[in-house]
């Protein structure tokens, strides 16, 4: 039977939300050609969070989108022959600093597809990603600028993220087993 630890409930994921909003203005120099791309499913309700914060904070109007990074996976072929692949809307990142925006930060592969497909997209000044949870197993050099909070982790345990707008509540849970 799997076991449940809280890592972060309602209040201390939203306090986690403000803390990193904060750290991506500081890490952007600003909000001038700051975009947020969040990583569908839960990546992009994360990402809209982080923009209200920064756009209240800042007096800011500031760009953002999201990646269904599905299509750039590299085990594409081991998930089935009719994959489901979710929307991807993208601003203009040419010169723009843009902001990744993932709710777990696990192997790197997701990330390494994100960046490829933003390549697509344009080519922006600086590339920065911000995770809410980095639970280490990094099978690829990838590193994230901004961490809500660092959890050491099993390769048989899960770290679910639970958004209000998908899940009915706000909650991040370490499942063991």
């Amino acid at each position: 039977m799997p076991s449940r630890t809280p890592l972060l409930d309602e209040r201390a994921l939203g306090r986690t939300l403000v803390r990193m909003a904060t750290e991506i203005v500081e890490r952007a120099g600003g909000t001038d050609e700051l975009v947020l791309v969040g990583i569908q499913r839960r990546g992009v309700e994360l990402a809209d969070r982080l923009k209200r914060l920064i756009d209240q904070s800042e007096a800011s109007s500031i760009s953002s989108g999201k990646l269904d990074i599905t299509l750039y996976r590299d085990d594409l072929q081991t998930i089935g022959p009719r994959p489901v692949v979710g929307e991807t809307r993208i601003p203009n990142l040419d010169g723009r600093t843009v902001v990744i925006v993932d709710d777990v930060l696990y192997t790197g592969r997701t990330v390494r597809a994100a960046l490829d497909e933003c390549a697509d997209f344009g080519r922006p000044r600086r590339i920065l990603l911000c995770v809410l949870i980095d639970r280490g197993g990094r099978e690829l050099p990838i590193q994230a600028d901004i961490v809500g909070t660092s959890v050491s982790t099993s390769p048989g345990d899960r770290v679910d993220v639970l958004v209000s707008e998908l899940d009915g509540r706000d909650a991040v849970e370490l499942v063991r087993g």
